[in-house]
């Protein structure tokens, strides 16, 4: 990924700071927030939680509590550490750390165990530089996947390193047929690619584009729909498919991947590949 800034981390920061972000099975996996390493501690004492969801102000936990945690927020004045872990790419350590916070409030979080709350936490400074980065680029990327949804990406060599992307020749799957096709242009909302067959045939098929990224340990599978082919000059054998994704169903991955390039000046994307 691309270095962030200090700079952009107060952008970040400033821009995103009070909007939650769920930890649902899509984020968790692209955040890589370890779900049974996290913790509440207070007074030298840690209980395990799930982190449910945060912002950059403060987050909401699910923990269960006994007399002594009582005890202890008691004694501190509901004042407590929150502990995030997440994996790091390449590295066996986990990236940890704590951010202090203050309990504002206690919700049962089923009432067949009472003594499971959902917790609400306000941090008390602001948080680590790691979390404002984890949070930003995740809040970025869903700002930019709507406004600048229909901007094309054509696929270079270059856009292929800078993605991380294997090959321009993939696969495309219709009526779960595969078809070979190489890669022309993508985006947040759909790609186009050079494939064989009969055009009027494939209109408004469903699709699924495959992409084989470097550090991925299976391709990512994007759901879509032809909209159009195109002919291709010269040749009848072939054409261009324009793809259209549903859009609900595109990996939250991809749309990183598509914000890390699209956010990096181009300028400097030149440099560093002349370096």
């Amino acid at each position: 990924m691309a270095l962030i800034t200090g700079q952009q981390l107060s952008r970040y920061f400033e821009q995103f700071r009070s909007i939650d972000v769920t930890f649902t099975k899509g984020v968790v996996q692209v955040t890589g927030l370890r779900t049974d390493q996290n913790f509440l501690k207070c007074l030298g004492t840690q209980w395990p939680c799930v982190i449910y969801s945060s912002s950059m102000v403060g987050a909401k936990v699910v923990a269960g509590l006994t007399q002594d945690f009582f005890n202890k927020i008691r004694s501190a004045n509901n004042v407590v550490s929150l502990r995030f872990s997440f994996n790091q790419q390449d590295k066996t350590d986990p990236l940890a750390f704590f951010i202090p916070a203050k309990i504002t409030g206690y919700n049962p979080y089923n009432k067949e165990k009472p003594d499971l709350m959902f917790i609400t936490l306000d941090f008390t400074q602001r948080p680590a530089d790691d979390l404002i980065a984890i949070l930003g680029r995740l809040l970025e990327t869903n700002v930019n996947s709507k406004k600048r949804k229909e901007e094309r990406i054509e696929v270079t060599d270059e856009v292929q390193r800078s993605l991380g992307l294997k090959s321009k020749s993939t696969y495309i799957y219709i009526e779960s047929i595969p078809r070979k096709c190489i890669l022309r242009d993508i985006s947040f909302s759909g790609a186009k690619c050079i494939t064989s067959g009969i055009g009027k045939f494939l209109d408004n098929k469903p699709i699924h584009l495959s992409l084989e990224f470097d550090d991925a340990k299976k391709p990512t599978q994007i759901p879509g729909t032809i909209i159009r082919h195109e002919a291709v000059q010269g040749r009848k054998d072939i054409l261009a498919l324009a793809i259209h994704f549903d859009e609900a169903s595109v990996p939250m991955d991809y749309k990183m991947r598509i914000n890390e390039y699209i956010r990096v000046p181009k300028k400097h994307l030149s440099a560093l590949e002349d370096a």
